[in-house]
């Protein structure tokens, strides 16, 4: 089914794609999110994407009894991408706040804390910190938690008396590490079995949202072309226990990491069937090609204190001394100055990951994510993996 539809998708959208984009966004005046663009060209374009209707059945479905109906919409996603100038629009669209952060915005300014539920932001000073507490599954990743995520992403953005953002797992609840910090445990496969993590609210709202904006910032408003110029703030992670798979992806997009003694990462997606998001692209620049391509094919773990941990970890503290590390780290990032820092990071983000090989990347990313997401290989490593872990 797969196969017809790239077929027919490729026919179609080579020759409109563009012009679709174009028209969703009022010849690119106009921001709107890849859910929204896609909920319009539904309504807009009878017969281009799958209904309403068909899509809300098919979701409620198991990943293995699905019929692939969001394909179309990566598909779709794809070709906006991979053209220059719609690629463009869509990244920086995706950047900009989400309306929620606007009227949240209030809240952290009054209170220093918002409580997101399985996310938890709190002004500490200068530093913004963004506590995941996703408690029921070690702080692995959900629809839910992604999204609240990007919330906080945002009021850290948003609020000017923050100069820098921490990331940092809450102690946690589960009986094996109560009372310890886990970063994150990554996907959640219980919700990838059930088929409640979509191609696109999901991995595609995880990699143009929440990643983006920890690199990228916020867009800002002006005339088009000249130096790039967004509003982004540093970011620290705190790596404690583990960073599995989405939680190693989070470090990567990070500038200063600390981890203690005794934790490890690791980016084993490719074992389950599935990409680690644009992981293995930002590991190469950490581990070079070899290696980035041995973490994500096999169950190797990178513990933070070992050689190659270390080119990741930039620090490493033993667990109880994790709190003045991360307080040091923020006096040293902010004390030359909000203006400098920003502009030292802008400078490294640009040469290493311009926005035009983010957009490629992207581009068949979305595509490649949701071929493996219907492919029939994933439900057996699914069930083997996921029976594994729940065992």
């Amino acid at each position: 089914m797969l196969v017809a539809h790239r077929t027919r998708g490729d026919e179609l959208y080579s020759v409109r794609a563009a012009t679709i984009y174009a028209e969703l966004t009022e010849q690119f005046t106009v921001r709107r999110r890849l859910g929204e663009l896609l909920a319009l060209a539904t309504d807009l374009y009878p017969g281009l994407l799958p209904d309403r209707l068909q899509l809300s059945y098919d979701r409620q479905r198991m990943q293995q009894h699905k019929l692939g109906l969001e394909f179309d919409h990566g598909l779709l996603a794809s070709w906006w991408l991979d053209d220059a100038v719609c690629g463009a629009h869509l990244i920086d669209s995706m950047t900009a706040p989400l309306p929620k952060a606007l009227v949240l915005l209030n809240e952290l300014r009054e209170f220093d804390q918002v409580d997101l539920g399985v996310v938890r932001v709190e002004r500490n000073g200068v530093a913004g910190e963004v506590t995941l507490q996703n408690h029921a599954f070690l702080n692995a990743e959900d629809v839910t938690s992604v999204r609240a995520l990007e919330l906080a992403v945002d009021l850290v953005l948003l609020d000017d008396r923050i100069e820098i953002g921490v990331l940092r797992g809450a102690p946690a609840t589960h009986p094996k590490y109560a009372g310890r910090r886990v970063f994150s445990s990554g996907l959640n496969l219980t919700h990838l079995v059930q088929g409640r993590i979509p191609l696109v609210d999901f991995f595609l709202n995880r990699e143009l949202g929440a990643m983006n904006k920890i690199l990228r910032g916020h867009p800002v408003d002006g005339p088009s072309g000249g130096p790039e110029r967004r509003h982004e703030k540093p970011w620290i992670g705190a790596l404690e226990t583990f960073a599995i798979g989405g939680g190693c992806q989070i470090l990567l997009v990070c500038d200063q990491v600390i981890g203690e003694t005794g934790s490890y990462f690791s980016l084993p997606a490719g074992r389950e069937g599935i990409i680690p998001g644009l992981g293995g692209m930002r590991l190469a620049r950490v581990f070079g090609d070899a290696q980035s391509r041995l973490a994500v094919t096999t169950k190797v773990t990178y513990p933070a204190d070992s050689p190659l941990g270390r080119q990741l970890v930039g620090t490493v503290v033993e667990p109880a001394e994790m709190t003045d590390a991360i307080a040091a780290c923020v006096a040293e990032q902010t004390e030359v100055g909000a203006i400098s820092a920003r502009a030292n990071r802008r400078a490294m983000r640009i040469a290493a990951e311009p926005v035009d090989l983010l957009r490629r990347c992207l581009a068949n990313y979305t595509r490649d994510q949701a071929e493996c997401l219907f492919d029939p290989a994933l439900t057996g490593n699914l069930h083997r993996i996921w029976r594994r872990s729940v065992s």
